[in-house]
């Protein structure tokens, strides 16, 4: 048996060929190819994937546009979510459509980040500026729920825990805090943005919390987004992977399976050395101070290639430190 890990759920399957009468992501096999509700696959594209005993579920996959990451020796295969062609719309999840209408501040965080005492002041804009039409929405991506759970008490604005990983996924959120603008209409009015609502840590990160919350107040009252960019920045395909080596690293750490787990781990790093909701984000279910010396010679690596640690926009924020 082999664990599926897509769609934010696990599922066991027989392997990675699923026998012909089985469903394969949501497809079902029809004579004219396979479906899914109204859209189809016909059958000679579909012919790529098959072999004589069933669906090779990632070759499947491949043609879903979803990439996929498969460790048979630990029984476990993640497969991604697919890129949409255009990217002005904001990917749902859980409180998002019943929001339609209102402005959201989408803030990634996490416990492992010096921006978990960000969010009281979220929490103060959400109050003060709901009567504009306005909410915040907090996304945790500590893959562990209990780790946010101290910082959200007594929140009223919709908060969720990213603990898959997949939101991160959706929205291509390589490091906290991150912040996406959507506006009534669910279209994207502000793509990635690293934004702070204290100085708390201005001092390592040199981002300004006073010109973050001005432009907020400015889109929220008078519609000023402050920048021409309407679509999410796309997911490079080492991204993509580097994240699914994170969402398995994440299932075998869990299994307590700590050197399958380091594999996967070096994996990421290697495609994606500057996700740190990956690299910083596992290293609490590794057992490893998110705040320690690792996440340091993390961040001195890198200084050292010129990759940058925060990626504000450029039309209002200080560059970062």
């Amino acid at each position: 048996m082999i664990t599926l890990l897509a769609d934010g759920r696990e599922d066991a399957i027989g392997g990675l060929v699923v026998p012909y009468g089985a469903p394969v992501l949501g497809w079902e096999r029809k004579p004219h190819g396979w479906c899914r509700g109204e859209a189809c696959i016909p059958s000679f594209r579909a012919a790529a994937a098959e072999t004589a005993d069933g669906v090779d579920l990632v070759a499947f996959a491949g043609l879903l546009g979803r990439q996929a990451v498969a460790d048979p020796g630990e029984g476990v295969v993640a497969v991604g979510e697919p890129v949409e062609p255009v990217l002005d719309r904001a990917p749902e999840f859980g409180p998002l459509p019943g929001l339609r209408g209102t402005k959201v501040a989408l803030v990634f965080w996490a416990s492992w980040c010096g921006c978990r005492y960000d969010l009281p002041a979220w929490e103060e804009l959400h109050r003060e500026l709901g009567g504009y039409g306005f909410s915040v929405v907090s996304v945790s991506l500590d893959r562990d729920p209990d780790h946010a759970g101290e910082w959200l008490a007594g929140l009223t604005h919709p908060a969720v825990v990213d603990a898959d990983g997949r939101i991160a996924e959706l929205y291509n959120v390589v490091n906290v805090p991150t912040v996406v603008w959507i506006d009534p209409d669910g279209r994207i009015a502000r793509p990635q943005d690293t934004m702070t609502a204290t100085d708390t840590f201005r001092s390592m990160n040199g981002l300004s919390s006073e010109r973050a919350v001005a432009a907020l107040r400015r889109w929220v009252i008078e519609g000023d987004t402050g920048t021409e960019l309407r679509e999410l920045r796309a997911p490079t395909a080492d991204e993509r992977l580097a994240r699914l080596h994170g969402r398995v690293a994440a299932w075998l750490l869990r299994a307590g399976r700590t050197a399958a787990a380091g594999r996967h781990l070096a994996a990421a790093a290697a495609l994606a050395p500057h996700d740190l909701a990956v690299r910083r984000g596992l290293m609490p279910l590794a057992g490893v101070d998110p705040f320690g010396e690792e996440y340091f010679r993390i961040w001195e690596e890198l200084e050292a290639a010129g990759i940058p640690i925060y990626r504000p926009l450029p039309d209002w924020q200080e560059a970062a430190g």
